[in-house]
């Protein structure tokens, strides 16, 4: 004879679609925990006194929306996007004093929204002191500030002999590393340059260009 017990409340098969989204649950939790574990416990990107790094990527140099008055009309300086290069030298731990260089940027410049003024191209070089932060992880960000030297040639203009004077003044940035291997990074960076142009056309001065532009970069950072 079999004796037969009525299930209790609550006691019965869960279905089978809560059972499999139970198991992916689990395994998106372990996954994210495993991933969370392998960047904390990377290797240091180390930066000690001494070392060297070179970087090489791409920069977007992207001039702020008003750029001044010339010739009595609003002008406008549009954006361009070329490679970047970088070395540093660290003269205590974390704390670098870096070089920024770039092939020419090339810039349309707009009078009155409609109006061609010509082109220019410049050179950014740019010196600036750097702290990256102790993290000891495998992401490293970074701030810095410093002095920019900006050259302008190769004006051309339909208008007539256009010449832009080269400017001097501060640069900051903020940028974070992420380390591929243990002498290797990733680099996102972003810097702002303070950069205000006197500008002559046929000789006559016809205003100042307020460039001040911001440059986003994406690089490759090897530590030597």
């Amino acid at each position: 004879m079999q004796i037969r017990v009525p299930p209790l409340p609550g006691d019965h098969y869960r279905p089978a679609n809560e059972t499999k989204g139970m198991k992916m649950t689990k395994k998106l939790a372990i996954l994210a925990l495993s991933t969370a574990v392998a960047a904390l416990s990377a290797p240091a990107f180390a930066q000690s006194q001494g070392d060297w790094t070179l970087g090489i990527g791409v920069g977007y140099l992207d001039p702020k929306s008003d750029n001044g008055t010339l010739a009595g009309f609003s002008a406008e300086i549009d954006s361009d996007t070329r490679p970047i290069f970088t070395a540093e030298y660290f003269i205590r731990d974390n704390l670098g004093i870096e070089l920024l260089a770039a092939t020419p940027f090339k810039h349309d410049v707009t009078l009155g929204g409609s109006v061609d003024a010509g082109n220019v191209k410049h050179l950014p070089p740019t010196l600036s002191l750097n702290y990256h932060f102790p993290t000891n992880s495998a992401w490293k960000p970074y701030v810095g500030a410093g002095l920019n030297y900006t050259i302008f040639f190769d004006e051309e203009s339909p208008l007539g002999d256009l010449k832009v004077d080269d400017s001097f003044g501060v640069s900051l940035q903020a940028g974070l590393d992420y380390m591929v291997t243990d002498k290797g990074a990733v680099r996102l960076n972003v810097r702002w340059f303070d950069i205000d142009s006197d500008v002559t056309l046929n000789g006559a001065n016809i205003g100042k260009a307020e460039i001040d532009p911001w440059l986003v970069g994406v690089s490759y950072v090897h530590r030597f």
